[in-house]
């Protein structure tokens, strides 16, 4: 699909652009973009799976309440076929790097914290969910469908990838607990740190709605994250874990337990299928192997 960038600018912003200083292609393009008039914005476009418009009024909802994230300066447009707004800048800050448990504990405050503003936001939930966190997915199979992956051969999965993978979703999927909004691409990659605090929470395509504790899992599983992906130490989704319920005051259920171990689990072993199929080193692979038994019995899987 083809996006008049230029055309968008002037239409939606009304001003030209006459510099694009950043650019970046993946699931969505993110553009940097100097107008005629001065300003400096970001412009995302993605494909249009309808969930862009409620992540975007999420993501305004808690710039104006303070959170630290780029407002959105624009609703979601449709134009060429493609779901696009624009942003302010928030630049600057660095990476927190580092899996252990008081690292663990720094982010997990942060995502206390958003997952409090969250709960009031009434926006359409944003399904489906993010394809690595889609474990409730209602495709035929074990794994959601992404067909660039479903494509390749398969049997180079490793079976023990396939049997953590079907134990989490069975557990995941027996749960009853209610769903909410929560940022299920919560990773070091996607923040940035100034002076020891948080300085900006990017990436808010990667709403979505699960049961709280599966989208805290997930943040406990993978917040350690840049490039290449894996999964952090169990003590580690252990400090996560406890640190986000005392913030939040309120101590989980058993099976809210159960669920949040089983949802820092699933991202790995996406990731831990994608490797495989790319021919890439294996890291989630490899922590799987490793933690997997023990977050199973940690998920009641």
């Amino acid at each position: 699909m083809t996006f008049d960038l230029p055309g968008w600018c002037a239409s939606a912003l009304g001003s030209a652009p006459v510099e694009v200083f950043y650019e970046r292609v993946s699931i969505s393009s993110v553009h940097g973009v100097r107008l005629a008039d001065g300003r400096e914005i970001y412009v995302k476009a993605r494909e249009d799976d309808g969930r862009a418009s409620s992540c975007v009024t999420a993501q305004a909802a808690l710039a104006s309440r303070g959170f630290p994230c780029p407002r959105p300066i624009t609703p979601v447009v449709l134009a060429g076929g493609l779901a696009v707004h624009a942003e302010e800048p928030l630049p600057g800050g660095e990476m927190l790097l580092g899996s252990s448990p008081s690292v663990a504990r720094r982010y997990a405050e942060v995502f206390a914290r958003l997952m409090a503003l969250l709960a009031d936001v009434d926006v359409a939930p944003p399904l489906p969910n993010p394809r690595w966190s889609r474990w409730d997915h209602t495709d035929s199979g074990l794994w959601p469908s992404i067909g660039f992956l479903d494509s390749r051969d398969q049997s180079v999965v490793p079976e023990f990838v396939v049997d953590a993978a079907e134990r989490l979703r069975k557990r995941l999927l027996a749960t009853r607990l209610p769903c909410v909004l929560g940022h299920l691409d919560f990773e070091a990659q996607n923040l940035r740190w100034k002076d020891g605090e948080v300085w900006a929470v990017h990436d808010w395509d990667s709403l979505g709605r699960q049961p709280e504790a599966a989208l805290v899992g997930a943040a406990a599983g993978a917040f350690a994250n840049a490039s290449p992906p894996s999964l952090v130490p169990i003590e580690s989704t252990a400090a996560f874990l406890e640190t986000y319920q005392r913030c939040r005051g309120r101590r989980f259920t058993e099976e809210e337990l159960e669920i949040a171990w089983a949802g820092s689990t699933w991202t790995a072993v996406h990731n831990a299928r994608w490797e495989v199929l790319h021919g890439d080193p294996t890291p989630s692979g490899d922590a799987v192997r490793e933690q997997g038994a023990e977050r199973l019995r940690l998920a009641g899987a």
